[in-house]
C-alpha cells in the first residue's frame, strides 16, 4: 500500500490537468477558471454546514452517554473532503462531494469499515500489535452501550 502513495502524487495532478484542459477547451479558459473556484468556495459551505451538523450530533451522543463513533469516522471523512475540494481539479472535486453528502460518505464509512482489519464483535488486529476485545452492546432507555475488555500484547 506504501508503494501507491508516491504513484498517487504524480497520476492525480497529471489526471487533474488533462481533465482542467479537456473542460477548458470545451467551455473556455475563463468559465474552466471559475468553475473550480465555483467548487471550492461551494465545497467550503458544505464543510462548514456538514461539520456543524456532525459536531451537534456528537454532542448529542456523548449527553446520552453513547460513543459517537460514527461521527467521528464521519468527522475525519470531512476533513478528506474539504481537502479534495479546495484542491484545484474535477476528479478531486468529485470524491470531495461525495465525502460532503451525508449519503455518500455513510456509504463509503460502512465499505471502509467492512473491508478493515477492525470489526464490531471480536476485533482483531495483526501488526504491530495483537489486540484481542470481547465486545457487548446493549440498548437501554438512554441509548446504546458497547461494553469490552481491551488487552494489547507487545
Amino acid at each position: 500500500m506504501l508503494r501507491i502513495w508516491p504513484l498517487l502524487f504524480i497520476v492525480v495532478p497529471l489526471v487533474e490537468l488533462y481533465l482542467i484542459i479537456e473542460v477548458g477547451g470545451v467551455i473556455g479558459a475563463l468559465w474552466t477558471v471559475l468553475l473550480v473556484l465555483l467548487t471550492a468556495v461551494i465545497g467550503v459551505s458544505l464543510l462548514r454546514i456538514q461539520g456543524f451538523s456532525t459536531l451537534n450530533r456528537a454532542r448529542q451522543n456523548m449527553a446520552m452517554g453513547t460513543l459517537p463513533a460514527m461521527e467521528m469516522m464521519e468527522g475525519v471523512m470531512l476533513a478528506i473532503g474539504g481537502a479534495l475540494l479546495i484542491t484545484p481539479g474535477f476528479m478531486t472535486d468529485t470524491f470531495g462531494f461525495m465525502c460532503m453528502l451525508p449519503v455518500t460518505r455513510r456509504a463509503m464509512i460502512r465499505y471502509l469499515l467492512s473491508h478493515s482489519s477492525v470489526h464490531v464483535q471480536g476485533f482483531h488486529r495483526q501488526s504491530p500489535y495483537e489486540y484481542h476485545s470481547g465486545f457487548r452492546e446493549q440498548s437501554n432507555e438512554r441509548g446504546r452501550t458497547i461494553e469490552g475488555e481491551f488487552h494489547r500484547d507487545d
